[in-house]
Order: structure tokens, then C-alpha cells, then sequence
């Protein structure tokens, strides 16, 4: 068994920024590369073959290569290159498709053709419609028209000719250019940012090599079987080697590809970013600048790697970054952030107590432990230091520390805990049960292991909670899904990530001995976690005993939002005994009355409420009147909840046009809004103690 079961999707990207890289390396520009040379290799058919016999033998999705499969993989290539559907025409993908009933027989051969025919075409249209864009930005426009864009076509029609083609790109530079001038930026800047922005796509698209290109179908390909597995070119495997010999050094933030925007996804405990507390998880990128005094960059439409790769740097340089909050859309002003690239350390990630006195519903005195990661120093392990780091050890001290505090119940808190090592999850389950199973893991070949708590004994055997949210992921899902199953504990909060699959390392030269070409490596996903009643963690995640109301659509967030993400399944229940049965209704009801009346939750319903509305949206006015409206309307219904709240908290609002915030101001703010969840939490914990009812779920869930 593999020691850690965190592997975001994108994980190599998101490594990167956590990473440091030389300056010679984050300098270097490639040269645009003759189309002539965009043609497949013997190196690379040969890893196409070998990819093949890994996935149909190894992977943990059974899979054949056949004319259905290679329909799949084509969609995810052209979704791949042109996610909008704004460079290939009707025509384009139609002759694509004539060829699907030739691709599954010429990918078992290693045959790539096709794949690099439909990248040839994708550059020619890219080259044309960037020259078009910037014919149109020596015109006029009009912000008085009537007229809408659409600027999610990832479901649209494709162009049927150039004339509609045309029509598109009119209507996405005069977005650019609104959403610019609405950001307050003068005409002469907008156009001149503008122009750099889709000089920039091609010229990033021309200096894509013959590797570049392979890697990106080889992808496209894998991922149109899971998610989570993905090809490393030889190039891509060296850089992943050197971020897993370093400490991680960076921003200490996972970012995603969200449409044509680089987007936080969750920013890493003790890293620049979370320290900051300027940078959010949903924050928008969309410029990147080095040092205290370098030039912006404008990295709107850019792949996600290239953002990456402007992010990262060396320990201590400064890096720059504009940012804007997805609740606010793409027309607000970029605020800019300065963080200093540095190293994230262990400690920085430990587990932190601290109390709630949750007097008003019975004067419990709760303590919340929060767990930002599931981490254990195999380093100083492996040294044989006796005393090392790890996750189980620092909570069951802070669970010493709390029961001394007189504490009449904990909570833990899991929120943004992507994972980590599946050996605590096991170990800081068992704090809490005498004995028995925690997870069970289910391999390619059907065999289940199951992972037991190994330590005999309860470190804690009073009123427990578990606080998750939509970023709780893996080992988070192993350890709250045991508590709910065991009936030891409520879990509150909002449904969890669903990452229920194992990944590893495959290097593919094992199957060609004696090659001396370089294949690269795949990512494989090779086993399942199923909880001790049977169910998986996988898509559904971790469905809490009392949701609160921020989690709002689920299908929009974590596996379930991912495509071909492996669905949920079960197998055979653990032997285990349930402690405990309890019905929580009371508890709901009671926490639905204050919830109603609370102004923090009416400030996070009315931010996750945006945020849904902005993710269903599909079209924009290009009526500058219309669009100023509605920007205002949003800000407004998040200024004033936000505001709201914190005077109720006694706290006054910060300014947000302020350049330099006052740091100590940006901490308190962040706290006070980052403990409204866990303060309901403890209020439903005292309840649950008030009410002299085991702090419990009705039964453990037999899926």
C-alpha cells in the first residue's frame, strides 16, 4: 500500500506551484517550432503501445480499446485543445470523426497520425483567428448595443462556417474589451493588453514540439478513461522527481483550469498564499508579475501549466499576482497581491485547538481541533528519530491538552483537508474507537484489504463532531465516513470531495527492458476506498448527518464534477459494531433557527448563492449599462452580508479598495469568518449534550 492517498486531479500542475524551480528554467522561452516537424516519432508509438497494455491490464477501470472508446478519446482531445469551441469548425470535426473507426486499430499499433493531423489544424485555425482578433482591435466598439455573448460554449454547437466563426470572436473580443473597461482600464491599455493577450495564445501554441503535442493526446486518452490518470512525458517525469526531492517551496496553492481562467482551488496551510490571507480558494488569476517592480503579464486564456510556470520560482523572490473573486465575475478590478515564495513546513500544516463556549444553547465548554492535512514525517521515521511528526501523535496531545481545559465535547475540523497519509487516517480513527476496521481498499483484481485501527484504547471517548466541507477529500472521507459508520460522532457541514480512488507511480521502461529510449511514466489509478459498511467514498463522498446551507449545487464541485469520474459502488460490510443510535432531528431543527438568523451563514449563503448563479450562466450582455447593473447588484449583496456580520462580530469592515491592507485587520477578518461554520458546529455538539443524546447519526450507513 502506497503511504499517501492525495492525488488531485492535475496534481502535476499543482505540485509545480508549490515547488521551487531554477530562474534559468522559469526564463527560458521556447522557439516557435516548424510545423513540419509535428509529426509522431517511433519513441512515442512505441509508449502509445505500452500505454495500452498497462491501462487494459493494470488500471483499475476495466477498459478495451474499441471503436467506442475511441470516440471517447477524440471528443477529449478536441475538448482538450479547444474546451470553448472556438477554433475548429463543423467541418473540421466531421472529417475527426471519420477517422474513429481507423483510431482504436492505430493506437494498438502505435499509430498517431490522426492526433497530430487534428493538432496542425487546431494551430492553422488558432494562427487565423488571433490575426482576426487583432484586426478587430483597430476598430471602434459599441457598448450600447443590444446583444449577448456566449462565453460558455463548451456544450454549443460548433461553428458551422468562418462567418460564425467570426461572429464569435467579434462578440469575445468586445467581452475582453468590456470586462477591461468595466475593470476601469483606458481605452489605449485595454487594447493594449488585448493585443498581448492573443499574441501570447498563438505564440504559446506555435511552440508546442512534437513531445508537447504527444503528451497532450496521450492525456486526452487517459483521461477519457478516469480522471486521475494521466501520462508523464520524460521532460514532465524529470520535473515531478526534482518537486518530490525538495521541500515544498512556493505559494502553497492548487490551482485548477476553470474556462479560460487559472483558478485557486484551495490555498496550502503555512504557505505565502493561506499566511497571506489575500488569497481565496475560488480567487481568479489573471496576471502574474516577477519581483517587486516586474511588468504584469496577462495570463487570461493560457494553459494551466504555463500559469504555473510563471508562478513558481525560488525561495524567497517575490512574486506578484491579480487576482479577482469569481462571486464578483470577470469585471471587477484585479486587486494585486505580493507573496514571498517560501518553504512550507511540516509544522506549519500540524494540528491547532483552540475553544468555543457555546453558552447559549447550555454552556458547553467545546473544544475545536483543526486538521488542516493528514501528515507523518516518514523522513525522521525512516532515521528511526522515535519521536517524529505525524498527525495522530499532535491530536492526541491536544486531545490531553483540551480534557485538561475541562471541554465537555470536540470537534474536528476538517475543512480544505485534501488528505494525506492513509496510515493517519487509520491511526486518528483509532484515537476515538476501542478497535476494528477503518477502510477498505479494493485493487484492480478485486482483492479487498482491510485497514485496521492498530492501536488498541480510546484517547477520546466523549461528545464528538466532524466538521467537513466540498474540499474534505481522501483521508478526510476515510476518517469521517468510519466516524459516521461506527456511530461515534455526527459529521456537520456540507457533502465532501468524493476522491475515492488510489493512484501509483507506473514507469513504463519496466515493460520495454533494455530500451534505452526514455518512455516517461503513467499516473494509475489502481484501487478504491470503500467505507466499513460497504459503500464507497467515490463521487458521493461523505453525505453529512446535518448539512448546512452553503453547501449549494454538489454536482458542481469536487469528483462529481469531474467528466468519466468512476462512479460509486459497494462491496461486502467489515465486521464492525455500531456504538450508538440517535435521531437528530432535534439537533437540525434547532441548528435551522439559528442558522436562519445568523448573519454570518446569511453572508456565506449569499456568496455561495453568486457563486452558483455565475457558474449556471452561460450568457453575458455586451451592454455596458446592463453589465455595470448587474456587476454593482452582486457586489452589493456580498459587501453588505459581509459587513453585516462583522459588525455584529464588533469588527469593522475593511476597505476594499485599500492597496495595503492593514495585516493584522485581514487576519482577524479571516478568522472570525473562517470559525461561523465551526461555532455552529460546537453549538449543535451542545445541544446533542444538552439533550442527553449521544452525539451520534440515527444508524452507521450500510450503503
Amino acid at each position: 500500500m502506497i503511504p499517501y492517498c492525495r492525488f488531485q486531479n492535475l496534481f502535476a500542475a499543482a505540485l509545480a506551484v508549490l515547488i521551487t524551480a531554477s530562474p534559468a528554467a522559469a526564463l527560458a522561452r521556447p522557439a516557435q517550432v516548424a510545423v513540419s516537424d509535428l509529426y509522431p516519432d517511433p519513441r512515442q508509438a512505441k509508449t502509445t503501445v505500452v500505454i495500452n497494455k498497462v491501462l487494459e491490464r493494470y488500471h483499475y477501470r476495466k477498459m478495451t480499446l474499441d471503436d467506442k472508446f475511441a470516440a471517447e478519446i477524440l471528443e477529449n482531445y478536441l475538448t482538450v485543445l479547444d474546451p470553448n469551441r472556438s477554433f475548429f469548425l463543423q467541418r473540421d470535426v466531421t472529417r475527426f470523426e471519420g477517422s474513429v473507426r481507423r483510431l482504436d486499430e492505430n493506437l494498438k499499433e502505435g499509430k498517431l497520425d490522426i492526433a497530430f493531423d487534428i493538432f496542425r489544424v487546431y494551430r492553422k485555425q488558432v494562427d487565423e483567428r488571433v490575426a482576426y482578433a487583432l484586426r478587430l482591435l483597430d476598430k471602434p466598439f459599441d457598448f450600447s448595443e443590444r446583444e449577448d455573448y456566449q462565453f460558455d460554449r463548451s456544450k454549443a454547437a460548433w461553428a458551422k462556417n468562418e462567418a460564425e466563426l467570426d461572429d464569435l470572436w467579434r462578440k469575445r473580443v468586445k467581452n475582453d474589451a468590456l470586462s477591461l473597461r468595466l475593470a476601469d482600464k483606458p481605452d489605449a491599455k485595454i487594447r493594449e493588453q488585448l493585443r498581448k493577450r492573443y499574441e501570447g495564445l498563438a505564440l504559446r501554441v506555435d511552440q508546442f514540439d512534437s513531445d508537447d503535442v504527444f503528451q497532450s493526446f496521450a492525456n486526452a486518452y487517459t483521461e477519457a478513461l478516469e480522471p486521475h490518470t494521466s501520462y508523464m512525458s520524460p521532460s514532465t517525469s524529470e520535473n515531478f522527481d526534482i518537486s518530490m526531492r525538495l521541500s515544498l517551496e512556493g505559494i502553497g496553492a492548487v490551482l485548477r483550469s476553470d474556462n479560460e481562467y487559472t483558478t485557486v482551488q484551495r490555498t496550502i496551510p503555512g504557505g505565502p498564499a493561506r499566511e497571506s490571507g489575500l488569497v481565496h480558494a475560488d480567487d481568479r488569476i489573471v496576471g502574474v508579475a516577477q519581483g517587486l517592480d516586474g511588468a504584469i503579464e496577462d495570463v487570461v486564456g493560457w494553459r494551466l501549466q504555463d500559469v504555473v510556470d510563471k508562478i513558481r520560482g525560488p525561495k524567497g523572490s517575490v512574486v506578484r499576482l491579480q487576482l479577482i473573486k469569481t462571486s464578483s465575475g470577470s469585471d471587477t478590478r484585479p486587486r494585486e497581491v505580493s507573496l514571498v515564495r517560501n518553504e512550507i513546513k511540516l509544522e506549519d500544516q500540524a494540528a491547532k485547538s483552540y475553544l468555543i463556549d457555546a453558552g447559549k444553547t447550555g454552556k458547553a465548554r467545546i473544544g475545536v481541533i483543526e486538521l488542516p492535512a493528514f501528515y507523518r514525517d516518514f523522513r525522521a521515521e525512516s532515521d528511526g528519530d522515535k519521536d517524529f511528526r505525524s498527525t495522530t501523535r499532535d491530536v492526541r496531545g491536544l486531545i490531553d491538552k483540551l480534557k485538561g481545559e475541562g471541554v465537555e465535547g470536540i470537534v474536528v475540523d476538517l475543512r480544505g483537508n485534501g488528505g494525506g497519509s492513509l496510515t493517519e487516517a487509520t491511526a486518528l480513527t483509532g484515537l476515538f474507537i476501542d478497535t476494528g476496521p477503518v477502510v477498505q481498499v479494493k485493487d484492480a483484481f478485486g482483492k479487498v484489504e482491510v485497514e485496521e485501527d492498530p492501536d488498541p484504547g480510546v484517547a477520546y471517548s466523549g461528545p464528538l463532531a466532524v466538521l467537513v466541507d466540498r474540499d474534505s477529500a481522501s483521508a478526510s472521507e476515510i476518517f469521517a465516513g468510519a466516524i459516521q459508520d461506527y456511530g461515534r460522532g455526527l459529521i456537520l457541514g456540507e457533502p465532501t470531495f468524493g476522491k475515492g480512488t488510489v493512484q501509483t507511480l507506473v514507469d513504463l521502461n519496466r515493460y520495454v527492458p533494455g530500451d534505452e529510449n526514455e518512455l516517461g511514466r503513467l499516473r494509475l489509478t489502481m484501487a478504491e476506498f470503500f467505507r466499513i459498511s460497504g459503500g464507497s467514498t467515490q463521487l458521493k463522498g461523505v453525505v453529512p448527518d446535518i448539512q448546512f446551507p452553503t453547501a449549494g449545487d454538489v454536482s458542481k464541485h469536487g469528483e462529481r464534477a469531474l467528466d468519466n469520474a468512476l462512479p460509486w459502488g459497494t462491496i461486502r460490510a467489515a465486521k464492525y459494531k455500531n456504538l450508538g443510535h440517535s435521531d437528530v432531528d432535534a439537533l437540525k431543527r434547532n441548528s435551522d433557527q439559528r442558522i436562519d438568523r445568523d448573519p454570518g451563514f446569511q453572508m456565506l449563503v449569499a456568496r455561495s448563492r453568486v457563486i452558483t448563479e455565475l457558474d449556471g450562466q452561460k450568457l453575458v450582455s455586451l451592454r455596458e449599462q446592463d453589465r455595470r447593473v448587474e456587476t454593482k447588484r452582486r457586489e452589493k449583496v456580498l459587501e453588505d452580508d459581509k459587513n453585516a456580520f462583522l459588525r455584529s462580530q464588533g469588527i469593522a469592515p475593511l476597505d476594499p479598495d485599500a492597496e495595503h491592507p492593514d495585516e493584522d485587520a485581514v487576519e482577524k477578518e479571516r478568522d472570525t469568518i473562517g470559525r461561523i461554520q465551526a461555532e455552529e458546529a460546537a453549538r449543535i455538539l451542545a445541544d446533542s449534550i444538552r439533550l442527553a443524546t449521544p452525539a451520534t447519526p440515527k444508524a452507521a450507513m450500510r450503503d
